[in-house]
């Protein structure tokens, strides 16, 4: 059993915890975030029951990715855009690479789509293993970050390096560094890894399983905030059913059942200016705000896990389609197992077809190209428009968290009043909108990408 803090709550005759009364005036102004890439203020204001404001505020500065990329080549598209994010710069790599394939009409190998998909599940553990372990997992220790558990839960916070460690080493092996990938280029990659490297990854993530299982034990102790809304979950979804969709598939939400292309990605992705942020809200044709991310994934790709992450999931009582936003870090270790799983699929498949040295692919035009890729914290876009000698005209980068800022604005909407009612003094209330915010994962530096927004 985990040793989760247990708050000792005086309890009435009937052994029940008192019923506080619900709160009729408060304010909430939390600067910033804390445990959350990037910079991002709560503000909530209740007078006489009533909200009066209610704002996730982006306050980070804009970043001009899109205007960097203005006048370059085609071919320096990714390595460029890899640096809108250290956590993220293989799935950025990824979604550029098919956007300038796109655009251009390459066409890579198998080769370089089974590398690709490796390095992007290298990726996704890296990710999902720094945020459920050392960002997440504090809240349900008491603990204000992960330096205290390294004292009071060394073997929580060793276990979590070590996986970290082995993801960090599958990008290294197959990207050429364990961030920022040199090797992956649009039309394949300059360095393969040794058949001897693969075998030792293999190995490592087959000792992983335990290491795996151990977390799962410690999460399903975890009280996890009771909190559903009905929402649309987006996501990317392989229509035939091959595989679990993070490199490839079409755009499908639950609401929305017929995929749409990912070129006609500005169909189903509505952005909007809102004054309170400096990135920008998203909405779909089916509701003002949704979801992407593990959580939509799970619920829409549910029956392309692998096994093993099935069976993670049930022991950890999450099943489509859950409308628990807490749950998005639950389905996050449930994605760490299917990773494991694929990624010794990848490693004997291209153990068994033997590595060879290919030159890149060639383009054949440019044009206009769309590219996507469903990263850690959900599904990204890279849009580029090349003139006929191959240079950048226009570019539009849609990242996940700036797609799930409304959605966390509409949680807090319906969480507030259910906070308030509950008796929960403003120190709990702020406490558990954090953990909100903190389970969607957001990375609010890399959303904050766009230029034209209006200050008052």
């Amino acid at each position: 059993m985990a040793d989760v803090k247990q708050q000792n709550k005086p309890k009435s005759s009937d052994g029940a915890p008192p019923r506080r009364a619900a709160v009729k005036n408060v304010t909430i102004d939390v600067k910033h975030v804390t445990r959350v890439e990037g910079h991002g203020n709560i503000v909530v204001r209740v007078s006489d029951g009533a909200i009066t404001q209610l704002e996730l505020q982006i306050v980070e500065s804009p970043r001009f990715f899109e205007a960097f990329l203005r006048g370059r080549r085609w071919y320096e598209a990714p390595h460029i855009t890899c640096r809108v994010c250290g956590i993220c710069s293989v799935g950025h790599t990824t979604a550029s690479v098919k956007a300038i394939e796109a655009a251009t009409g390459i066409v890579p190998t198998e080769q370089t789509v089974l590398l690709r998909k490796l390095l992007f599940n290298g990726e996704q553990l890296q990710s999902h293993v720094l945020h459920v372990c050392f960002l997440a997992v504090p809240d349900f220790f008491g603990a204000g970050s992960v330096i205290p558990l390294a004292s009071t839960h060394p073997d929580v916070v060793k276990r979590a390096l070590k996986l970290k460690r082995l993801a960090n080493d599958i990008c290294g092996a197959v990207g050429g560094r364990h961030i920022h990938p040199v090797a992956c280029h649009a039309g394949g990659f300059t360095h393969v890894p040794r058949p001897e490297e693969l075998v030792a990854l293999k190995r490592r993530l087959e000792e992983s399983r335990s290491d795996l299982g151990e977390m799962a034990q410690l999460y399903s102790c975890l009280p996890i905030p009771d909190f559903r809304r009905d929402m649309e979950f987006l996501s990317l979804k392989v229509m035939d059913g091959s595989e679990y969709a993070f490199y490839d598939g079409k755009l499908y939400s639950n609401l929305q059942p017929e995929p749409t292309e990912v070129s006609e990605y500005r169909r189903r992705v509505i952005e909007d200016v809102v004054q309170h942020s400096a990135a920008k809200h998203c909405k779909s044709p089916n509701a003002p705000a949704y979801m992407v991310g593990s959580l939509a994934r799970f619920n829409n790709n549910f029956d392309q896990l692998h096994p093993n992450a099935k069976e993670v999931a049930a022991a950890l009582g999450i099943k489509p389609i859950c409308t628990n936003p807490f749950h998005n870090n639950t389905a996050q270790l449930v994605e760490c197992v299917h990773c494991t799983e694929h990624s010794i699929e990848l490693i004997d498949e291209l153990l068994t077809r033997g590595l060879h040295d290919e030159p890149l692919v060639e383009p054949s035009r440019f044009g206009l190209g769309v590219g996507s890729a469903d990263v850690p914290r959900g599904i990204l876009f890279h849009e580029y428009e090349l003139d006929r000698d191959g240079k950048i005209v226009n570019a539009n980068l849609i990242i996940p968290t700036g797609q799930n800022l409304a959605n966390i604005e509409a949680d807090m909407r319906v969480m507030v009043p259910q906070l308030l009612e509950s008796g929960m003094t403003r120190e709990e209330m702020t406490l558990r909108l954090e953990m909100l915010v903190r389970a969607y994962d957001p990375c609010i530096s890399c959303a904050t990408h766009f230029l034209d927004i209006e200050w008052e």
